[in-house]
């Protein structure tokens, strides 16, 4: 029955966008004054587009709809790639159709914008014509794969892919169309990053500082606020030719002093936020299958020998031990006085029986657990709980394994010294998003295989299970997604996996405090120059942006490339079809290191041996996610060798949705899931083989 009315949805969808589309042709051509208009013959010719779009779409959709539950992790959990693709074309279509009802409606009004309609309606056309395409991909790989599998073990058919990537338009989904397929709560934000770093980018040759560059990019957003056609002309010139030091400044702009200090004003107050540097030096810790024995960890050693390794302990209240002097002497001499509430007056609590250790997200290239404390402020808070974030080395300078040897080397330093931290730590969870994901996972098998003890438990939020460069119906996002293009992916991967081994080089921690005093000294000079090119964009530049702003409406106008934009070779579309091609020529170097398949870097490959034995392990994953099929390929591969698992696919969230927490009731209320799956853990409800949670609406 489920079936069925999945389908006369699907139906009723395409047959009210067929109507929409007739009627909003018959309601443009009775107007008279309408008809000799360029912007009219436009938008007629788009609405026709559409038409052949939405019927071709709905026998695809159709198909997909017949078998993509098949490749759900359970019945109770309807999520994979293929939903989502499915999704995301309902998505679109929807928005299609309000704003056809809006024009036949209003049409004749004298208020209606026809320019305005014309282009917005031309740029959810071609978001359809593109979305074809992917359907068409997808389909491909949902004839390739074996039954249930949803990554594609056909290296040249990825490779296809890829090509296909870099030849398709995809500044359509960062103009007009930004983050149509997200909750409405989260596009000002999306369309706010976006802006900012296409304005980041047209600064960042320039010699300032990253404070700088962001007093700068202040100056020169104003083009891309009014114009979005050119906004997402440049984020597809960015994402299609990245430069990976730019996305990490970019995003490390958070770690300057001034600006996450304006983000702490409205996160929540801890008493212990502290700062450690732990010296790299063997760790002696009991046997877990035989107490009377141990063990001992060596320091993290990779690429450049032993090292200390940076954490960053958060308590709600005040514990025992963390204000001692065995604790403070990891702080150094100079402890920030707001980094440890204490007095006279002021009780510390007992210990804790709960720690959480904490793996933050980035990529493995950016961000710290500064980027993160926002919403580990409020776990803190909500549980209870001293939270021990870390803060690992980054790739490309410090490519695997450094950060997993540091994780590991934390956790067990944690073990060790959890007194100090404010906690007996009779229960121990890890937890961690996207690469921290990753990092809980892998860290858990190296205490495993090293004879440590293992966590009592692992939340991992939308984790990178598989740092490969297969194909699967979620990755085929990346075309759409304005946090993680498939450039950035890769880009991440490469790093990573030491792929570019030129770059490998110690990381000294950047000095926040030490490089605030730069910054602002030089804020106020950045600024004022800022300003005054921002006047001279407004009265010199006005022509140049008027003509990119053409070129790029220009493009829209066809959805439908020339012969010659094709690209040779096999074709992935059916004769009469072509998706509208990139006027950005870019170049993706796909990843090829043998240390992408290390189970160590994609745990989704381990062998069965390595994972039996891991605590249980909850999955938080988005459907919109682009890493979606890795959240439900390793559930049910944990699933199939008896190891417990749960799996909560969330709806209408963007990748990273934990950072987002403050910004909407939804990423609120999937953090605080988040929350409630770590509860799980310290509370030993056990998690059975099988379970799975229904999508959140």
């Amino acid at each position: 029955m489920d079936g069925s009315r999945q389908h006369m949805d699907h139906r009723t969808v395409y047959s009210t966008l067929e109507a929409v589309c007739v009627e909003t042709i018959a309601a443009l051509t009775r107007l008279e004054s309408l008809r000799c208009s360029d912007a009219t013959a436009r938008l007629l010719v788009t609405m026709t587009h559409i038409q052949e779009h939405g019927r071709a779409v709905e026998g695809l959709v159709t198909g997909f709809a017949a078998v993509y539950h098949h490749f759900d992790f359970d019945p109770q959990t309807p999520g994979n790639g293929y939903r989502t693709l499915v999704k995301v074309v309902h998505s679109c279509i929807l928005h299609i159709i309000q704003k056809g009802r809006y024009i036949a409606t209003n049409c004749g009004g004298v208020f209606f914008r026809v320019e305005h309609n014309a282009g917005e309606m031309q740029t959810y056309c071609v978001a359809l014509c593109q979305l074809r395409a992917l359907l068409y991909l997808a389909q491909r790989l949902l004839g390739e794969n074996q039954h249930g599998q949803l990554y594609s073990q056909d290296r040249e058919l990825s490779k296809r892919f890829v090509k296909e990537y870099t030849s398709m338009h995809k500044a359509c989904f960062y103009g007009r169309c930004l983050g149509f397929q997200f909750s409405p709560s989260l596009r000002p934000f999306l369309q706010t990053v976006v802006i900012s770093m296409v304005s980041f980018g047209d600064n960042y040759k320039k010699h300032q500082t990253r404070l700088g560059r962001a007093a700068l990019s202040f100056f020169t957003s104003g083009k891309y606020v009014v114009d979005p056609e050119l906004r997402g002309a440049e984020f597809e010139r960015i994402t299609q030719n990245l430069d990976m030091h730019f996305w990490k400044t970019f995003w490390n702009i958070t770690e300057t002093e001034l600006i996450s200090s304006l983000a702490s004003i409205t996160s929540n107050i801890v008493q212990v936020n502290l700062m450690l540097t732990v010296p790299g030096e063997p760790l002696v810790l009991p046997l877990s299958s035989d107490p009377n024995l141990s063990v001992t960890v060596s320091p993290p050693l990779a690429h450049w020998g032993p090292g200390p390794v940076h954490m960053r302990l958060i308590s709600h209240s005040l514990r025992q031990g963390q204000d001692s002097a065995e604790l403070l002497v990891f702080s150094g001499p100079e402890t920030p006085l707001r980094s440890l509430t204490v007095g006279p007056r002021l009780q510390r609590a007992c210990l804790s029986p709960w720690l959480l250790v904490h793996f933050h997200g980035g990529g493995f290239v950016a961000q710290t657990s500064k980027s993160h404390e926002s919403y580990l402020k409020s776990w803190s808070r909500d549980l209870n709980v001293p939270i021990l974030s870390v803060d690992y080395s980054l790739a490309p300078e410090a490519p695997f394994p450094r950060a997993l040897e540091e994780c590991f080397y934390a956790y067990c330093w944690a073990l060790k010294n959890c007194n100090l931290l404010g906690s007996t730590a009779e229960r121990v969870c890890l937890a961690g998003d996207s690469a921290g994901g990753n990092l809980c996972i892998t860290v858990s098998m190296k205490a495993m295989s090293h004879g440590v003890r293992a966590p009592d438990g692992i939340m991992a939020a939308y984790p990178a299970t598989l740092l490969t460069t297969d194909a699967s119906p979620s990755r085929l996002l990346t075309l759409i997604d304005p946090v993680l293009p498939l450039s950035v992916l890769y880009k991440c991967i490469t790093a990573y996996t030491g792929a570019d081994s030129g770059s490998v080089q110690q990381v000294q921690q950047l000095d926040t405090l030490s490089a605030l005093g730069q910054d602002t000294a030089l804020l106020l000079r950045d600024i004022t120059q800022g300003a005054s090119s921002w006047l001279q964009s407004l009265l010199q530049e006005k022509p140049a942006a008027q003509a990119s702003t053409s070129r790029a409406t220009n493009g829209l106008r066809d959805p439908t490339p020339h012969s010659e934009d094709v690209q040779e070779g096999p074709r992935e579309f059916p004769e009469g079809f072509e998706p509208l091609r990139s006027g950005c020529l870019a170049e993706i170097r796909t990843p090829c290191t043998p240390v992408m398949n290390n189970p160590f870097v994609s745990p989704l490959l381990a062998p069965d041996s390595l994972l039996k034995g891991l605590p249980p392990v909850h999955l938080v994953a988005s459907a919109l996610d682009a890493l979606l099929d890795d959240s439900v390929m390793f559930a049910k591969k944990l699933r199939s060798i008896g190891q417990p698992v749960t799996l909560t696919v969330i709806e209408d969230l963007p990748h990273g949705f934990l950072s987002l927490s403050q910004l909407s009731k939804e990423t609120q209320e999937a953090s605080n899931l988040c929350v409630g799956r770590i509860r799980e853990v310290f509370v030993h409800e056990p998690a059975t083989a099988t379970r799975g949670q229904p999508i959140l609406s």
